[in-house]
């Protein structure tokens, strides 16, 4: 195996974000991540994760499941509000992996 075999020979400089990002594609860690990152995002932005039983990401939907019947009819009349609000969160968290163009989170389903 010579020198001109090696994959990894660098060939110009690039920051730790950059290659922290490619990492993540190259293994297909984005989507765990994603999901992780937007179930922060809710808890942050909506101020129900005490109230908050379970909660899924998929295909830009974002399923909760709310303990509280008050709860959940406040948070249904705040959904646009929230959308907007968590998608500005994960344009913030440097460790949020955009896959897809448009908004990350296109609807919220409270149950």
């Amino acid at each position: 195996m010579g020198y001109g075999d090696n994959k990894l020979r660098r060939k110009e400089a690039v920051g730790m974000e950059v290659l922290i990002e490619q990492y993540i594609r190259e293994m297909k860690l984005a989507a765990g991540l994603n999901r992780q990152r937007v179930s922060e995002a809710w808890d942050v932005v909506s101020g129900a994760a005490r109230y908050t039983v379970d909660r899924f990401f998929r295909d830009g939907i974002l399923y909760c499941t709310i303990g509280s019947s008050v709860v959940r009819n406040q948070l249904y009349f705040q959904r646009t509000y929230l959308i907007d609000k968590i998608n500005e969160y994960l344009e913030k968290d440097g460790s949020f992996i955009k896959e897809t163009s448009g908004p990350p989170v296109k609807n919220i389903i409270l149950k």
